[in-house]
């Protein structure tokens, strides 16, 4: 149970920026002052099976925790930058609890009236709030490139979740692009560009 004096703190974070298919996610969590959660850091310092057990004593052990997304589509109408913010705004909208002060990773804030909100660079590292956020964000999105991998298996979306690998780009130049990968990151705009297609 949250003391109506008790500060409430929500570390936000995102995973997703740099892919070239899928969403971006991002993730927000509260944690309570006293948890019994161990080695919460930048999610990719910890290994896949870490980051599983990590993040179900997470969703466990939180006050309140939630995920948010951009499309691909929004991700191409918008820019990369505009879709990771209204991802995160999506997730702190959506936790149960309003948080007194939101602490984001990075050096860019969302727009959202009526919250305090700080930047801090490389907080998955320093702030174990948004550690927390990182690891859930990333087991979630993961997830769910493992399910599109299933949909879309010549792209082997399950080894390198949609970043731009060696293997992804051949395979990519083979079969051209999927209904979720970016239109407007290059190398996939150029391959559409050279295909003339729309």
């Amino acid at each position: 149970m949250v003391k109506n004096s008790e500060f409430i703190i929500a570390g936000v974070d995102e995973v997703g920026r740099g892919p070239l298919a899928g969403p971006v996610y991002a993730a927000a969590v509260i944690l309570p002052t006293h948890h019994h959660i161990t080695g919460i850091t930048d999610s990719k310092k910890l290994s896949p099976k870490k980051r599983e057990l990590l993040a179900e004593q997470i969703k466990n052990e939180a006050l309140s925790w939630a995920l948010g997304a951009a499309s691909v589509a929004e991700i191409d109408k918008f820019n990369i930058r505009e879709a990771t913010l209204l991802a995160m705004s999506r997730a702190i909208k959506k936790l149960s609890i309003k948080p007194d002060l939101v602490k984001i990773d990075g050096n860019s804030l969302p727009k959202l009236p009526g919250y305090n909100l700080e930047a801090i660079i490389k907080g998955d590292l320093t702030v174990e709030v948004i550690g927390a956020a990182s690891i859930i964000a990333k087991v979630a999105r993961d997830t769910l490139m493992d399910h599109y991998a299933l949909r879309y298996p010549q792209y082997g979306l399950e080894q390198h979740k949609g970043y731009g690998t060696a293997k992804h780009l051949a395979a990519l130049r083979k079969y051209g692009p999927s209904p979720i990968h970016r239109r407007s990151f290059a190398p996939i705009s150029e391959l559409v560009k050279d295909a003339n297609l729309s």
